[in-house]
């Protein structure tokens, strides 16, 4: 379901030089508002941070329960592999029981499926010494709950891995040129959900640059949710369902640093 590959203790990191900052911007009034070329045109022209993930700013721990972030200009770039992100860094718990769930929730951005956009992480853990032991494109599936908190594109890792001790969220180029499933009919609504729905249809959520992201432990709220989740077209088989060739998985090729 995932992208994921160890990588080796030794990886180079592609990113310019400049300063970090862990200041998370909120969006004000009339937030949102830019279309995604114009986002990505804003992030292209943004001075990337930190030529290692030693420069990476890790004083934020990883919340205990998901909590909004806001990925959004005012955060700090850095290139990955080739392509610009805005990017969330996390010290991991240290005596937290092995192995627990990290939830990974976007948000749709704008008012209408159609012409909207979601931000698709990837995540990187890093070693006390900042080196990388795993890396995901993590694949997200529909959920309309009855609040914004659990309505959006769900999807989690793993963190197994007793040498884990930072998680750098961010979106790689695979991950920017993928779509979401997004399916809508007239009984799945939220009271309060943060776009306008139509009454029937299917829609590929294209991926972009920004927007709101939940991240934190997984609980068993959230956990329920992911497990049902629509990842794709539903079968005519009873409990099945289908990828639709318009939302393709992240890519299974490695990552190269």
């Amino acid at each position: 379901m995932w992208t994921r590959r160890l990588l080796p203790t030794v990886a180079v990191v592609l990113l310019a030089l400049a300063g970090c900052s862990a200041h998370v911007p909120s969006r004000g009034p009339g937030a949102g508002s830019n279309s995604r070329a114009q986002v990505l045109d804003l992030l292209q022209k943004t001075q990337p941070c930190c030529t290692r993930f030693a420069d990476f700013d890790f004083n934020r721990p990883l919340p205990s329960r998901p909590a909004r972030f806001v990925i959004a200009p005012g955060l700090p770039v850095a290139d990955f592999n080739g392509t610009r992100s805005y990017f969330l860094a996390f010290r991991l718990p240290h005596h937290h029981p092995l192995p627990y769930r990290v939830l990974l929730k976007s948000e749709v951005t704008g008012r209408w499926l159609d012409r909207s956009y979601l931000f698709a992480p990837s995540v990187v853990l890093l070693d006390a010494a900042y080196r990388p032991l795993m890396l995901q494109d993590v694949q997200q599936c529909e959920y309309i709950g009855w609040s914004n908190a659990t309505t959006g594109a769900l999807g989690s890792v793993e963190i197994d891995n007793p040498r884990a001790r930072y998680m750098v969220v961010y979106t790689s180029g695979e991950q920017l040129q993928g779509s979401t499933y997004w399916e809508q009919s007239p009984t799945a609504f939220s009271a309060d959900a943060p776009v306008k729905m139509v009454a029937t249809g299917s829609f590929s959520i294209a991926h972009g640059p920004d927007g709101p992201l939940y991240v934190g432990i997984m609980t068993p709220r959230y956990a329920r949710a992911v497990s049902e989740a629509i990842c794709g077209k539903r079968d005519p088989a009873p409990g099945r369902l289908s990828a639709p060739s318009s939302a393709p998985l992240p890519s299974r090729r490695g990552f190269s640093w």
